[in-house]
């Protein structure tokens, strides 16, 4: 029984609940709730163990997309929610900081898993789900931090920051069962994978989250200058952008994309909600819903518009653009003492992220995504050092509560002047690559030599050539004998990114491909069919007469 509908109706609404829910894994606010933790629980043992979620997360995603390679999408959704619920229900009864611990990596381990089984559940579907995706993705980032306080407002108990919103957690358990039984009635439809290459990339985006993981620890645990602590996060987002620059153009750049996301959107909508607070003269969380509201519902139209109607590469950059134009109205409406003003930069923010992941995404294969998925997290936590360090320069020189307060929103306006050079630096890259693999091309690179390279056949055959329309052109060049015994070599018409695109969709074989192919094997060339305009001609043709078998003796 085929119920495609059915099929997208329940996995819109598990990716509307459990999308949103594994980003919220990522703030640390037990810092909130100091004053209710027991005395023989240490502060700060207890905020840095808190504080390990997003570390494990982003080693998780990598992991876990290398994984969906040999397990199936809905099994892998199963297992992520009910880490997430067990990690809740065991967070009531937690007593010492190791447990916290614990139940963070828990909570990162889980909230991983979920996040890359997603985009590959969504991945083959239409493209509004692809949409639906990004702009939860874009809004889920942006409002994690506010989501991640709504539960603390008038507690009694710190272990509310390990089980936020257990009842949520209940529901996406429950919508993951349904979905796995409409997909079983639906025939079990086989999830993309990534290739070999690109599950060792995958792999290789481990080293950098890895060692961005230990600064941000190292960072938190010992007195660092802030001077040294700015200049390890100007490193790690500079690692991060050289491994994105791996790759295709188009992967490369979704990769930018996923990378320039991360740094300034989650880190940038932190420190806002912390000035909007009420103790430092904002409305408080009270006075964010409605500007989150509208970026919400404004993102999540934005990415179904370009997800249907949108092309062009040029999304992408004007997405990044209006990133930066919402990072500029940071500078000047906040802090916002009604919080009406705050939804500005945050639809600004919201839409430019979901336009340019959605615009992004388009383009690429479901590898080059979940590789760019991967970067993003660690972008995530450079970008929270970043911030930190930017920090602690602006509140050094305070002496009173209200040089605190003063320091904390010159701090969020360098922030967000930093964030909008970085995303702006991050277009320029990405047009300059660009450019320059444009030129190698028509320069008579090897691409451009490819494609236009004759190849001739002595002994007075026929010669044949077939350039390529576009520059981009795929490697792949055919081989083959044509009537009349002449030697025709093409270079494929296909655009390389389109043509990738295909061939990971429809499961066909890749010329290249290394896995699951024996060594030595030898390609074979097959010979005209019966019933073509063409006469038949064998592969290899039979011998010819010697003109000496006629000759008399």
């Amino acid at each position: 029984m085929k119920l495609p509908w059915l099929l997208d109706t329940v996995l819109g609404l598990l990716v509307v609940v459990v999308l949103p829910l594994a980003i919220l894994a990522i703030p640390n606010t037990v810092s909130i709730v100091a004053d209710l933790l027991p005395g023989q629980l240490d502060r700060i043992g207890v905020s840095r163990a808190h504080g390990l979620a997003l570390p494990a997360m982003m080693l998780t995603v990598p992991l876990a997309a290398v994984l969906l390679s040999r397990l199936k999408v809905a099994y892998v959704l199963i297992a992520g929610l009910a880490l997430l619920a067990v990690a809740d229900a065991a967070g009531g009864y937690v007593g010492s900081t190791f447990l916290v611990g614990v139940l963070r990596v828990l909570h990162g381990v889980g909230a991983g898993v979920l996040i890359s089984a997603t985009l590959v559940a969504v991945w083959e579907r239409p493209p509004l789900m692809r949409a639906l995706w990004s702009g939860l993705m874009a809004v889920g980032m942006l409002g994690a931090q506010a989501l991640a306080l709504w539960p603390l407002d008038k507690t009694d108990r710190w272990q509310v920051t390990l089980q936020p919103y257990p009842l949520l957690t209940g529901l996406a358990l429950a919508l993951a069962a349904i979905y796995l039984l409409v997909w079983v009635l639906n025939g079990e439809s086989v999830s993309p994978a990534p290739k070999a290459r690109e599950r060792s990339r995958l792999l290789l985006a481990t080293v950098p989250a890895a060692g961005i993981a230990v600064l941000a620890i190292s960072t938190a645990s010992q007195d660092w200058r802030d001077l040294l602590v700015v200049l390890v996060a100007v490193l790690a987002i500079s690692a991060l952008l050289a491994l994105a620059t791996i790759g295709t153009g188009e992967s490369r750049m979704l990769a930018y994309t996923f990378v320039a996301v991360g740094v300034v959107l989650l880190p940038t909508s932190a420190q806002m909600t912390y000035v909007e607070m009420g103790g430092l003269g904002g409305p408080g969380l009270s006075g964010l819903w409605q500007p989150l509201v509208a970026a919400t519902l404004l993102a999540v139209i934005a990415a179904g518009l370009v997800g249907a109607f949108g092309r062009g590469r040029w999304l992408t950059t004007a997405g990044l653009l209006t990133m930066v134009v919402g990072l500029c109205a940071v500078r000047v409406v906040v802090p916002s003492a009604t919080g009406t003003l705050l939804v500005i930069p945050y639809s600004l923010m919201a839409v430019g992220a979901a336009v340019a992941l959605t615009a992004a995404l388009r383009k690429a294969g479901v590898g080059a995504a979940l590789f760019g998925l991967a970067l993003c997290f660690p972008g995530v936590l450079a970008g929270y050092v970043l911030g930190t360090g930017v920090q602690m320069m602006m509140l050094r020189p305070a002496t009173s509560a209200q040089g605190l307060v003063d320091g904390f929103v010159r701090a969020l306006h360098w922030w967000a002047l930093i964030g909008g050079f970085l995303v702006v630096a991050v277009i320029v890259l990405a047009a300059l690559l660009s450019r320059r693999s444009g030129e190698s091309g028509t320069a008579g690179g090897t691409l451009g030599e490819l494609a236009a390279t004759p190849v001739v056949q002595p002994c007075g055959g026929e010669l044949r050539e077939e350039v390529a329309d576009d520059l981009r052109v795929d490697k792949r060049v055919s081989v083959g004998t044509a009537a009349g015994g002449r030697l025709v070599a093409s270079a494929s018409r296909e655009p390389a990114g389109e043509k990738d695109d295909r061939v990971e969709s429809e499961g066909a074989a890749d010329p290249f491909e290394e896995e699951d192919r024996p060594t030595g094997e030898i390609p074979r060339v097959p010979a005209p069919v019966d019933g073509q305009s063409e006469p038949v001609i064998p592969a290899v043709p039979p011998p010819a007469q010697s003109p000496e078998d006629d000759e008399t003796p």
